[in-house]
């Protein structure tokens, strides 16, 4: 972090008055990642604050170097002034004036291109930086998301086989449950045969008693 402007809106520690934590902990959504949520949070808020830094002082350089321009300025009027008085006829003191009129022009343009330069300067810098955690915003989300579908991948398959387990149970139990029937019934059947069996031979037994 850079140091302190004595500006206290930028001096402010923007993650301190807003802290998502205690919102997302009450939010809780399957899948999401609340501590990358809020570590990309507390990346975006640095990163704006940091810009906003990096602009005020490059605001602050200009207008110091203005003021320097304003006081350069004064004294190079005050010894054109003599110069000017300083000249013996009216053709020395025209071209005089005409040579003072060029270099302040000149002056003036090399100033203006000065700080140009330094603005742009500034905002590049500002930009390069909100540019940078732009950049790594997506690889962020493109990183959140291929987490998030193979999660989903990964529930969807756990789901599946759960899904045919509990259909292998079921047939296993309703074949179990056949097989079962089908042998009572037989046993039944074999019971019924030998009463049949073992009332024939009791008639039989009558018959050859009378």
């Amino acid at each position: 972090m850079a140091s302190k402007t004595g500006n206290p809106f930028l001096d402010q520690n923007f993650t301190e008055m807003f802290d998502p934590r205690k919102y997302m902990d009450q939010f809780q959504v399957p899948g999401l990642d609340n501590k990358g949520f809020m570590e990309a949070h507390r990346k975006n808020i640095e990163a704006l604050t940091e810009a906003n830094r990096v602009a005020f002082e490059g605001a602050q350089a200009m207008a110091r170097r203005q003021t320097e321009i304003v006081r350069e300025a004064m004294d190079e009027a005050a010894k054109a002034m003599t110069q000017v008085q300083g000249a013996g006829s009216n053709e020395e003191r025209v071209a005089k004036q005409t040579e003072i009129a060029k270099n302040t022009f000149e002056t003036a343009l090399k100033h203006a291109r000065e700080l140009a330069e330094m603005s742009a300067k500034s905002q590049n810098e500002a930009l390069e930086l909100l540019n940078k955690r732009v950049a790594e915003s997506f690889d962020e989300m493109r990183d959140s998301m291929q987490t998030v579908v193979k999660q989903s991948e990964k529930a969807t398959g756990q789901a599946t086989k759960a899904a045919q387990n509990a259909v292998q149970t079921a047939t296993n139990a309703a074949n179990g449950t056949g097989q079962t029937g089908t042998g009572q019934t037989a046993t039944g059947g074999t019971s019924s045969s030998s009463g049949s069996s073992k009332s024939k031979g009791g008639s039989s037994s009558s018959v050859n008693a009378n």
